[in-house]
C-alpha cells in the first residue's frame, strides 16, 4: 500500500528553527565547544565604527567560510545557495528562516579589499590551536611534519622559461665553519673563500599563476603545484602549523624555522619529531639535535650498483677516524671537500689482492673511496634511535597522524585543488581548511568526553539509588 502525498505545501506552521536541527549535527558541536568571539576582536581595526554602511558581522562572515571549508563546498556562489536552503547552516549563522542571506560577492569583496595584505587567516588558525591547548588536547611533545601537493589553478602548458636565482641555504655559513674546523683538525689548510656570486637556474614560470611552482617528483604528477607543509600533534592529531610554498620548493627548506615558530608561539616542549625519508638530510638531523630534540626520520639505503658493496658494509671507527672494510683493513682520511664531505680511501696494494675486490671496486678504480659528511654523526644517532622500540613506535604513529590529516583534508574538505591563484590566497585556503579540521576534532573529542563523564555519573547515581 502506498501512502500518496498530496500536500500543496501551503500549510501555515509554527516551528522553532532550533528544533529543526538534529541534536548530533556537527554544527551544534562547533557552536557549543568553539569560541568564535575572538574574530570580532581580531578584525575590529579593519572596520570603520562611525562611517559607511553597516557591514556584515565578521563572525558571521567567517562562519560562512568555515561552513564552506567544513563541507568541501568549493564555490562561494554554491555556498550561498546552500545556506539559503539548509536549515542547519542558517541556525549556525544566526539567520531565521526568512532572513536574507548576504550575496556571494560580500565574501570576495571583503577578501579583495578589507582583508588583503593581512594575516587574519593565520591568526584565526593560531587561535583555534590555542583553544585546543586550553582544553588539554595538545601536548606538544611529539610532532609529525610532512607536505602534500595541491594542484594550482594553472595550465602546465601556459608558461615561460625564466632564469632565477637559487636560494641560499640558511646553514651555509655554519657548514663552512665546520669544514674549516675539520680541515684544521686534520692538519690541512682552510679552503679559500669563494666569491658569493648568486647561482641561477632556468625554471618554468606559469603565466596564469606565477606564484606556483613547476613540480617534478618521482611518483608525483608533473605540473604547477603548491605544497602544504603541515605539522600535527600526536595526542589528538591537532594541526599545529601550516605553511604553503611553491611546488618546486624542497620540503626541508622551511622545516626548522616552522619548528622554531611553534616552540615560540605555543611554548611547546618538543621531545620527539617524526618525519619521512625526504627530511633525512645532514642539516635537518643536526638542526633537530641542536634543539635537544630526538628525531625518528625514515632513511634510504645508499645508492649502489647491483652486486656491489654499499657504504653500509664499511664500519666507521670514531676513535681512530677511519673506516674498516669487510676484509678488516682501514680506509684512511684524505681530505674534506667544499661540500662538507670527508673522504676516506683504501690502500691500492691491499685492494689488489683483496678477495672482495670484485664486489667492492667499481669500474676501473683500483681503490675504494668512502665519503662521510662532517655532520653525519647526527644521522647515525637518528638511525640508532629508529631501531629502538620507542623509535619504531613513534615513527609508526606517523601514518596514523599526519597522513590521516592530509587524507581528511583532501577527501572531505576539498584541499586537492587550489580554489584561488596566488600564494597569499592559497595560504588562506590551507590555513582555514586546517582550522576547520581542528574545530571538528576539538568539538568531537570534547563531546565524547562529556558523554563519558555523563555516563559515569549516571552509573554512580543508579548504583547509589539501588
Amino acid at each position: 500500500m502506498i501512502n500518496e502525498v498530496n500536500s500543496t505545501q501551503q500549510t501555515l506552521e509554527m516551528v522553532y528553527i532550533e528544533n529543526l536541527v538534529p541534536q548530533d549535527h556537527i554544527l551544534r558541536k562547533l557552536d557549543k565547544y568553539i569560541d568564535f568571539s575572538f574574530i570580532r576582536e581580531l578584525t575590529k581595526d579593519l572596520y570603520c565604527l562611525d562611517n559607511g554602511r553597516p557591514a556584515i558581522d565578521p563572525i558571521v562572515l567567517f562562519k560562512m567560510l568555515f561552513i564552506g571549508y567544513l563541507f568541501g563546498i568549493r564555490s562561494e556562489r554554491q555556498l550561498i545557495r546552500d545556506i539559503e536552503v539548509n536549515i542547519a547552516y542558517r541556525w549556525f549563522l544566526g539567520f531565521s528562516l526568512t532572513d536574507k542571506v548576504p550575496d556571494h560577492s560580500t565574501i570576495s569583496q571583503n577578501r579583495r579589499r578589507r582583508f588583503k595584505g593581512t594575516d587574519i587567516a593565520q591568526k584565526i588558525f593560531d587561535n583555534i590551536v590555542l583553544q585546543a591547548i586550553s582544553h588539554k588536547l595538545v601536548e606538544g611533545k611529539v610532532l609529525y611534519t610532512d607536505s602534500t601537493h595541491l594542484k594550482a589553478s594553472a595550465n602546465k602548458r601556459k608558461h615561460i622559461e625564466q632564469e632565477v636565482e637559487r636560494s641560499v641555504k640558511d646553514y651555509v655559513e655554519e657548514l663552512d665553519k665546520a669544514i674549516d674546523e675539520d680541515r684544521i683538525a686534520h692538519g690541512k689548510k682552510p679552503l679559500k673563500k669563494k666569491e658569493n656570486l648568486p647561482e641561477t637556474k632556468v625554471t618554468k614560470v606559469s603565466t596564469t599563476d606565477p606564484d606556483s611552482g613547476y613540480m617534478i617528483r618521482e611518483g608525483k604528477p608533473e605540473g604547477f603545484f603548491y605544497l602544504d607543509n603541515r605539522t600535527v600533534d600526536s595526542k589528538h592529531n591537532i594541526i599545529t602549523d601550516v605553511y604553503v610554498t611553491p611546488g618546486n620548493t624542497n620540503d626541508v627548506d622551511p622545516y626548522l624555522k616552522r619548528l622554531d615558530r611553534q616552540i615560540e608561539k605555543f611554548k611547546f616542549d618538543v621531545r620527539y619529531v617524526g618525519l619521512d625519508a625526504g627530511y633525512f638530510t645532514n642539516p635537518i638531523c643536526k638542526g633537530i639535535a641542536d634543539r635537544n630534540i630526538i628525531s625518528a626520520i625514515a632513511y634510504r639505503r645508499s645508492p649502489h650498483q647491483k652486486g656491489k658493496y654499499t657504504k653500509n658494509k664499511f664500519q666507521y671507527v670514531k676513535e681512530w677516524d677511519v673506516y674498516a672494510c669487510p676484509n678488516n683493513y682501514f680506509l684512511k682520511y684524505k681530505t674534506t671537500t667544499r661540500q662538507g664531505y670527508k673522504e676516506y680511501v683504501s690502500d691500492k696494494t691491499i685492494c689488489a689482492i683483496c678477495k672482495y675486490k670484485d664486489s667492492c671496486l667499481t669500474g676501473k678504480n683500483d681503490f675504494r673511496t668512502i665519503r662521510r659528511h662532517v655532520w653525519e654523526e647526527f644521522k647515525d644517532k637518528n638511525i640508532a634511535f629508529l631501531k629502538t622500540g620507542k623509535g619504531k613506535r613513534i615513527y609508526k604513529r606517523r601514518k596514523e597522524t599526519i597522513e590521516r590529516s592530509f587524507a581528511d583534508s583532501k577527501e572531505l574538505h576539498g584541499l586537492r585543488y587550489c580554489r584561488f591563484r596566488g600564494l597569499a590566497k592559497v595560504s588562506e585556503q590551507c590555513l582555514l581548511t586546517a582550522a576547520v579540521q581542528n574545530m571538528k576534532k576539538i568539538a568531537r573529542v570534547l563531546a565524547q568526553l562529556f558523554f563519558e563523564r555523563f555516563k559515569v555519573k549516571l552509573i554512580i547515581s543508579t548504583n547509589a539509588a539501588a
